[in-house]
C-alpha cells in the first residue's frame, strides 16, 4: 500500500478524530476508497476501537432520487439511531464520476437534503472528519493527471499542523473581538456584516482534513451588499459559475449565475434559510495553490475568502446569539489576490491576498 494512505490514515485518527479505545466508529466512504478505508481500518484495530463502515454509491443514490417522489422523502430513522450511538464519523470523499448526479433534479436535491437535516445535526455534535481520497474522477475535474492529483492531495494533507494554527490564530486574533468586516473585491463586490458576539475558529484539520481556513458566522440580518463569486463551484453534480448575490437586511433579494441559475434557485427557495449567510471563512492553507472544483480544499486556498449560505456552523454561534438554521450550507469563493481587501473594524487586515501578520503587506 502507498505509505501515503497509511500516513493519510493516521492523521485521520489520531490528529483529526483522536479515536480513543472502545469508540463506535463510522465510517462512510465510497467504493473507491477501499484502499483509505482499509488503512483506517488497521489504525482502528490498533487503537482498539469498534469500527462499521457505510459505503456509499453516487449510482445507487441517482437512481433513488431520480425514482423518487420528493414530497415522499421522510427522516431515515434507522440512519439517525445509527448516528445518535456513534462516538465518531470518518466521511471519506471521493468520485469517478464527479456529475454523477447531474441529471437529479436539483429541488429533488434540496428536498432530501432537508429530510435528512436532523442526522446531519446530530453528527455535527459528535467528533467527526470530512476528508478526500484522491480517486481519478477528482483529478479528472482539476484537470489533473491521477500522480499529480494524489501529489496535491497529499501534500495539502500531510503538513505540520500545529504550526498551521499558529499562523491561523494570528487572523483569529483579530476577527474574534471585531464588529464589522467589510470585504471589497475589483468593481463586484462590495459586501458589510456584523460578527458582533460571535465566535471565530481556527480550523486544523480537526473537521476538515485538510484544514486551513479561519471562520465565523455572521449575525444574520446584518448582512448589506453584494457579492460576485468569481470562482465556479460543483453543486448536486453540476457546474455554477460567476454565482452572483445581492443582500438586503441579511436576505438575499436578488441572484443570478451564468451557468446552471436553476440550481441557485433551488438552492435559495431550500427553506428560509437558505438565503441567508450562515459563514464567513477565510483561506489560509498556501499548500493549497491551485483550483480544483473540490470545495474541501478550494475553501482553504490562500488568497480567497468564502461565503455560504444556509446552515450556521454552531460552535460559532454563541448561546443568546442569532442561529442561522437551514436545511443548507453551500460554500462559494471570492479571489482576494488581486485588487482587493478585507477590512475588519475600519482597519484593513488583508489585502490583495496578503495579511497584516505577513511579510509584504501594504496596508
Amino acid at each position: 500500500m502507498d505509505p501515503r494512505i497509511e500516513r493519510h490514515a493516521e492523521i485521520i485518527v489520531e490528529h483529526s478524530t483522536k479515536v480513543e479505545p472502545d469508540d463506535d466508529v463510522l465510517v462512510v466512504a465510497p467504493p473507491v476508497a477501499e484502499d483509505l478505508v482499509v488503512a483506517i481500518y488497521e489504525r482502528l484495530g490498533d487503537i482498539g476501537a469498534n469500527p462499521s463502515l457505510s459505503m456509499r454509491s453516487m449510482r445507487a443514490m441517482r437512481a433513488y432520487l431520480r425514482s423518487s417522489d420528493p414530497e415522499d422523502f421522510e427522516l431515515p430513522e434507522h440512519d439517525l439511531a445509527q448516528m445518535e450511538e456513534t462516538d465518531v464519523v470518518i466521511i471519506v470523499r471521493g468520485d469517478e464520476n464527479t456529475n454523477e448526479r447531474s441529471d437529479v433534479p436539483p429541488e429533488t436535491t434540496s428536498a432530501y437534503g432537508k429530510a435528512l437535516q436532523p442526522i446531519g445535526e446530530e453528527r455535527m455534535g459528535k467528533r467527526w472528519v470530512g476528508t478526500q481520497y484522491p480517486a481519478t474522477g477528482n483529478a479528472q475535474e482539476a484537470e489533473m493527471s491521477t500522480s499529480a492529483y494524489e501529489d496535491f492531495v497529499y501534500d495539502a494533507i500531510d503538513k505540520d499542523w500545529d504550526a498551521q494554527r499558529e499562523f491561523q490564530e494570528n487572523m483569529v486574533e483579530i476577527l474574534d473581538p471585531a464588529d464589522e468586516v467589510h470585504i471589497v473585491s475589483g468593481e463586484t463586490t462590495d459586501i458589510r456584516m456584523s460578527v458582533d458576539g460571535m465566535v471565530t475558529a481556527n480550523d486544523y484539520a480537526e473537521l476538515n482534513l485538510p484544514g486551513g481556513e479561519v471562520y465565523t458566522a455572521p449575525v444574520p440580518d446584518s448582512v448589506e451588499g453584494e457579492v460576485l463569486f468569481d470562482k465556479p463551484l460543483m453543486a448536486q453534480g453540476r457546474e455554477m459559475t460567476d454565482v452572483w448575490l445581492k443582500f438586503e437586511e441579511g436576505e438575499v433579494v436578488e441572484h443570478s449565475a451564468a451557468k446552471n441559475e436553476e440550481v441557485l434557485t433551488a438552492v435559495l427557495n431550500t427553506d428560509e434559510g437558505a438565503r441567508r449567510l450562515g459563514e464567513l471563512g477565510i483561506g489560509m492553507n498556501r499548500d493549497i495553490d491551485q483550483f480544483t472544483y473540490n470545495m474541501l480544499f478550494d475553501e482553504k486556498m490562500g488568497d480567497t475568502i468564502h461565503l455560504a449560505i444556509g446552515k450556521a456552523i454552531a460552535h460559532t454561534v454563541p448561546d443568546g446569539q442569532p442561529l442561522n438554521e437551514s436545511a443548507m450550507h453551500m460554500d462559494m469563493i471570492v479571489d482576494m489576490s488581486e485588487d482587493s481587501f478585507i477590512e475588519v473594524d475600519g482597519e484593513v487586515v488583508q489585502r490583495n491576498g496578503t495579511f497584516r501578520f505577513e511579510d509584504g503587506f501594504e496596508g
